[in-house]
């Protein structure tokens, strides 16, 4: 990967409000078609699965196609001691991208769809049951993404990692948001995709504690990577920060 800083965080920036796009939009038109929440759901989960597929092969080798705060965290802890690991300046840019885009993602859906541009989420989520899913959706997918890349499969992340964001949005109690950026940016929109402004700080916190526990799973399954011979002066530039992920 040898874009500069500027250009991978303008693809962090675009993948990110492009995915919050689909979620947002999605859940729009499914309500707007069908009474029904579980074939509310089903549209809005299947729409993620592949808009999130298509963002990570298109940004992927740009960015990395974190599109997810934890990610590049996890990203950024796991390889900080390697010579073509994540930076803090890389952190600095990545996340208010991430954050900006998800934001603009919300704002354009609603755009599209006639609504308020920026209508504050009044659909609480604030429950114990809800955390927890949001803790399970972020350790597996942070254990997936990392997963891959040890064993030298990152190469199948985008259907991976979209697979096992459609499956969360059925498995776990909060539908799978595991990112923070998304969760920040769905509290922008009063539809079916939102979340309450007071119920996001607590869902990132579930989601924080979840990519630790990811982490730690990631040791306990797969061990410490063996050391990487010292990079060449320049390969910094030509290395990606880590494989992509999920909203």
């Amino acid at each position: 990967m040898s874009a500069s800083l500027g250009r991978r965080a303008l693809a962090e920036a675009v993948g990110s409000a492009a995915l919050v796009t689909v979620v947002v939009g999605s859940g729009i038109q499914a309500t707007e078609l069908s009474h029904d929440v579980g074939v509310q759901l089903l549209a809005n989960s299947l729409a993620t699965v592949f808009g999130l597929g298509v963002l990570i092969t298109l940004f992927g080798p740009v960015s990395g196609a974190h599109f997810n705060p934890v990610v590049t965290l996890a990203a950024w802890f796991t390889g900080r001691r390697t010579p073509d690991g994540p930076t803090l300046r890389d952190l600095a840019a990545y996340l208010p991208a991430q954050i900006a885009g998800a934001v603009g993602g919300a704002v354009l859906a609603d755009a599209m769809f006639a609504r308020p541009l920026v209508q504050w989420s009044t659909h609480d989520r604030s429950a114990g049951h809800l955390w927890l899913g949001e803790l399970v959706a972020t350790a597996g997918l942070v254990l997936l993404i990392l997963g891959l890349a040890r064993t030298g499969r990152a190469h199948a992340a985008p259907v991976a990692v979209a697979s096992y964001i459609g499956a969360a949005y059925w498995f776990t109690s909060s539908t799978s948001f595991a990112n923070p950026a998304v969760t920040i940016g769905r509290a922008f929109t009063d539809t079916f995709a939102g979340i309450a402004p007071g119920s996001v700080a607590p869902f990132i916190v579930a989601q924080l504690v979840g990519a630790a526990l990811g982490l730690g799973l990631v040791l306990i399954v797969f061990g410490r990577p063996a050391p990487a011979p010292a990079a060449p002066a320049g390969a910094r530039a030509e290395s990606p920060l880590a494989a992509p992920t999920s909203p």
